[in-house]
Order: C-alpha cells, then structure tokens, then sequence
C-alpha cells in the first residue's frame, strides 16, 4: 500500500478522487480552513468508513453535539469497503465550525471513486489464488508460513524448439500453462474511471530474468513481464479480473535466493500520481533429490557391448519389483555404460502442480546428451550446471558421487527432505566437485549437504562404500557401509572351520584366490585396515551429520585392493563385485554378485549379506556384473539409475 496518500477537501469547490477498497486513506481537511473556524465534523456516504485518530491521553472525544477541534494532531481516515458502481457515487462532508460550536463557517465536499485494486496469488498455499490475504510481499518457512511458490519450467511441453520451456522462445500451450502459477489483478470500478488511470505491473531488472509472465486473451498468450521486460500497463479490456500466469526461469544458485517480487501500481494517467501499490513476493522451489528408501518408479539401464545377459536378469528383476524397465540403446549412449554418473533423479514441486526433473551432470562422455534428448519431456524437466572451463571436469563431478540420505534429525535439527552426500577430498586434498554443481546443491537449502572423503577410492565415488535401504523399525532405514574389518573376519572365521582352501571367483575366467592366500597377503591386510580407516572417518562423519547411531549401520564385507601406498591416495577398487553398491527397488535389492568362497555350494559373502539384511524384511537378489561392470571399476549401481516417487512431505514445511 501507499505510504502517507492524503486527498486535500476545498470550501470553495467540491473536489474529485479516486480511492482503493480496503486501504486507507487520509482526507486532509486542513489545507483549506474557512477564517474563523476551530472545530469541525465529518460524515461519509455510500460504503466510505470514516475514523477520526487522535491520541486519547492528550485529548478527550468529544460528547454528543459537540465538535473536533482543529488540532493537526487529529487525522482523518477512510476505508472504502466495495468498488463503486459509478462515478463519484461516495462522499465525504466536512463541517468547519466557529467558537460557538453552532455557527458553520464553511463546508467542504469530497466525491470519490472507489476501486478495487488488488495483485493476488496462493499465499496460503492451497494450490488456487488466494483473496484478501495481508502480508503478500513477505515469504516464510515452516507449517504456518506463507507465500506463493514458483515452478522452474524446466519440462518440455512446447514441442518446437526441443529446449526446456524455461529457454524456449515460443509462447506456451494449454499443458504448459498448467506447469505455472497463476496470478489475478483485480480492477474493479467503473470503467470510465480507468480511462484516467492505470495499472501498471513492474519488476527489478535482476527478477526479471527469472520469471516470464503471460497474459491470456480469447485463448492466445502474450509474453507481457520479465525475461528482460519489467514492466507492463494492463489491459484490463473492461474486465474486473485479469488472470495472468507466471514460470520460473532458474533455480536458486550462489547468486540467486529464490525470491522473486511483482510489483503493481496504480495511478494517475495525467500527472502521474501514485494512488495505490503493493507487491507479492515468490519463492522458486528448489530441485529436490529423492534417496534409495522412496518408492521406485522406473529404472534405467545401458545396452553396451557385453551386458545383454545383465540386463535380462536386471529386466526379471526389475518385474519383480513392480517397476519399469527403460534401456538405453547404444546409439544413446555411444559406449558409455555408466547411466548412475550422468545424471541424478529428482523433482520440484508447488502446491498447484509437482513433476520430476533430472540433474544432468558435466561429465559430458557418451550418455552427454541422453538427459536431454530423451528424459526431457512433457512433465519431466531436466536442469545442468556446466562449469565455464571443461577441463576442470573430473570424477567427482560424475554423480556416482552425489547421494541422498533418508529423512534424519541432527543436532536438534530435523532435516525431513533428507541431507544430500558428496565425496570430497576434505582437508587431505584440494580435489573436490566442481564448484558451481557445489553451489547449485547448496543454494535449494531443503537438503543442507554433508562432505565425506571419497578421493581414497581409485574412481572416488562415494556410491562405492555407502547405501541405505528400508527397514520396517528405528528410523525406517539403514546405511549399509562397505566393512574391509568385517570381510577379514568372515574370512578368518571361515579360516578356522576349515575352509582356507575355498576360492574366490569359482566359475569366471579369472584368477582364484583361496582364503587362505588372501589372508597370507600383507599387502591385501594393509589396503583392508587403510580402507577401513578412510571408512571408519566418514562413519564418524554421518553419525554426527545424519544423527545415527550404530543400530543405525550395518557393516557389509568388502574387499579393497590399493595400488599404493602413498597415504589417501585415489588407487582402492574392490578386489571382488562390491556388494554396498546395489541396487535398491523398495524391499527387492539387486546386489552384485560377490562370486565369495563357498561352502557346500553356498558363497559365504552371499550368505552373510542375507543374514544382515533378510531380517529387515529385504530380499536380496545377486546378479552377476563382473564381466560387464566390475572389471571396468563399477557396478550395479554405477550401472542403472532410479526415478522414484517424491516425498509427501512438503519442502516449504521445512523449518530453516
């Protein structure tokens, strides 16, 4: 509302004005006082509401017949209550009276127009515009919070360009429209009235590169705000309410909160008066990761070279599951088998409307272009940050590397949307990833990211010693940490019931290590207690983080070969399928086959896995990667990718 708007009254003519419904308004009586008078009385017609503020510590209301004084201390204010049906159909009178209280020295006559002017959207957030809600220009968290929230517009449903409809240039169709937030201007008043005034939508240059606002007319849309233009006289075309509709253009970033402002203003056609203005504020919602425990919707998988036989038994599996099987064709993914490193699954959500949206990384090898070409579509977005110097791209930035925790509470904080994982050097090195994904992931603020130390890992990975998977108790999941200690141990234990002489890798063309061998080896002893270690640090990291405890962990046997022993350097890969790096769909989990020892036909590793996890209603199911993942430094799920169900927690409940 307009600060300090005061409309003057004259004895001499009756004067005209124009006044917002609902707002007040101070009627100034005393820049024209007949020569005599020292009181005075005030009375208003049609829906006018007239308050007369004074302090009543200094001064005394008067009794019945008696008058005001003409103190400039005393104000007078009036609300209009409804638009007017025709001009000047509300009055104010003043009375200006001499010392005998009863001898009238002059009057004054106001006519007003009253108008309905409003800017309104879903504050209350309820999935439709809202009406007469006070506090539009304000934005705030938690269950009781309020203001309107925006839609990247990152899906494609304007078919011509091939470009996400935040960077398409066309105007958007019936489907698109859907994917934005709707925003009424209320102009209501008689129509000759606002031939001499305006309304004027406007916004700061900065927003206005991060919505476009559309105008529809008789089922044709008009580009009329933002995307560099910032600001807009309405066409109000003899309507009381104009509906426009509003996308966001980018997600929040490092240079970018999230909050975006619209501005109305109403005013004089002739001398530019201001009569009225407000603003609503927006806040675009952030891209929201989706962890292991979220219900599975669809998975995907590469055809490469050498993987058919995996990915029939991924096809059964993934039946099993009650999911959907997408294969990526090999003249989608040149080669490129790693579908987990390309890209990451997630979405945004509005009270009106909630899609997903894939983050595309920049490690831009064959699959470059697959998030684009063919996830991309109508009501799926898609969403990059692309570093300006290609070569600092490096493993980290492949999101193998970026990982999702379930719901947790830390620290007396409840993090309901879950924490987002990154492998980093921490303080033993420099190699992190790359800044403006950092950055990116940082700024949507509902999933406050965790650092571990991964660079210890030859491909750095943090996917290569951590998963987590339903439970039906505690916190409703688990994280399963890759465990060297545990797998020395079955080992040993098995040593001792007689079984040193049971091989590894039984049935592959591969060399057979027997138990016995690999507990002689010093080498492989050292690279299990230095793993074991790098491990055991970010154990402490994420009970701390994620708030866990160790009923909280399950410590899954693996194996790390380290091809130096220069202290975290990046040279440990798993000496056999690592089993931590699985693939979750709900209670059915896909583990890389270990090809473990066995004993009367049963792999141990297998077996102990089962023991750890069966109990918590999980089936495990282990499939054979060797061949066509581990031999090239990955597995399961370095080689298929989730789309999962969102979170039926809202992220603006969030409390931060």
């Amino acid at each position: 509302m307009s600060q300090g708007r005061s409309i003057p009254v004259s004895c001499l003519n009756p004067t005209c004005d124009v006044c917002v419904v609902g707002h007040e308004t101070t009627i100034d009586i005393y820049r024209s006082i007949p020569k005599g008078a020292d009181s005075f009385d005030v009375r208003g017609s049609g829906s006018l509401d007239v308050t007369i503020i004074y302090n009543p510590k200094t001064l005394d209301r008067p009794q019945d017949g008696e008058k005001w004084p003409l103190n400039k201390c005393i104000k007078v204010v009036i609300t209009p209550q409804k638009p007017s049906k025709e001009l000047n159909d509300n009055k104010i009178k003043v009375w200006y009276y001499g010392s005998q209280r009863t001898d009238v020295r002059g009057n004054a006559t106001l006519y007003l127009t009253c108008v309905g002017v409003s800017l309104d959207v879903d504050v209350s957030r309820i999935g439709a515009v809202t009406r007469g809600v006070k506090n539009k220009d304000s934005w705030s968290w938690g269950p009781g919070g309020k203001g309107a929230v925006l839609l990247v517009n990152c899906d494609r449903d304007r078919n011509c360009s091939g470009l996400p409809d935040n960077q398409a240039a066309e105007m958007p169709n019936t489907a698109d429209l859907k994917d934005m937030s709707p925003m009424v201007l209320t102009a209501e008043g008689p129509d000759e009235v606002f031939n001499d005034y305006k309304v004027i939508l406007s916004m700061s240059e900065p927003h206005s590169n991060k919505l476009r606002v559309y105008q529809t007319c008789k089922n044709t849309h008009f580009h009329v705000l933002g995307k560099g233009k910032v600001s807009y006289k309405v066409h109000r075309q003899r309507r009381d309410e104009v509906t426009f509709y509003v996308e966001g253009l980018d997600f929040p970033d490092v240079d970018f909160p999230g909050l975006v402002y619209i501005n109305l203003t109403f005013q004089n056609v002739g001398n530019g008066t201001e009569i009225f203005k407000e603003r609503v504020a927006f806040r675009v919602a952030p891209w929201i990761m989706t962890p292991n425990t979220q219900k599975p919707l669809e998975v995907y998988v590469c055809n490469v070279d050498n993987n058919k036989d995996f990915v029939k038994v991924l096809a059964e599996f993934v039946k099993k599951a009650r999911c959907t099987l997408t294969v990526c064709k090999y003249t989608e993914n040149q080669g490129d088998r790693w579908i987990q490193d390309e890209m990451e699954f997630g979405y945004v959500e509005a009270p009106h409307k909630r899609f997903p949206v894939v983050l595309d990384s920049p490690r831009n090898r064959g699959l470059k272009d697959f998030p684009a070409t063919e996830v991309l579509g109508p009501d799926f977005g898609y969403v990059t940050r692309e570093p300006k110097d290609p070569d600092s791209v490096g493993t980290l930035d492949a999101f193998g590397n970026l990982e999702v925790s379930p719901p947790v509470t830390a620290g007396g904080k409840d993090y309901p949307l879950g924490r987002i994982l990154i492998g980093d050097g921490l303080n033993m090195s420099d190699f992190r990833m790359n800044k403006v994904v950092r950055d990116f992931l940082h700024a949507q603020q509902v999933q406050a990211p965790v650092y571990l130390f991964s660079t210890w890992l030859q491909v750095s990975h943090i996917d290569e010693f951590l998963s987590f998977v339903p439970a039906p108790d505690r916190k409703g999941f688990r994280l399963l940490l890759a465990s060297p200690k545990a797998c020395w141990e079955l080992f040993k234990q098995k040593q001792k019931e007689g079984h040193g002489s049971a091989a590894m890798f039984e049935g592959l063309k591969a060399t057979k290590y027997t138990i016995d061998e690999i507990l002689a080896d010093k080498t492989m002893e050292t690279s299990a207690d230095t793993c074991q270690e790098y491990i055991d640090m970010n154990r402490k990291i994420m009970k701390q983080e994620l708030g866990l405890c160790e009923k909280d962990i399950i410590d899954i046997p693996v194996l790390y070969k380290c091809h130096s022993s220069t202290k975290y350097a990046e040279n440990a890969e798993a000496f056999f399928p690592n089993m931590v790096n699985m693939l979750v769909l709900g209670k059915h989990l896909g583990v890389p086959k270990p090809f473990g020892p066995q004993m009367k036909g049963v792999c141990c590793l297998e077996e102990k896995v089962r023991s750890l996890l069966e109990p918590l209603e999980l089936i495990c199911t282990f499939i054979n990667d060797y061949s066509c993942y581990h031999q090239y430094f990955g597995e399961v799920h370095c080689g298929t990718n989730v789309v999962r169900k969102p979170f039926s927690f809202k992220w603006w409940n969030c409390v931060l």
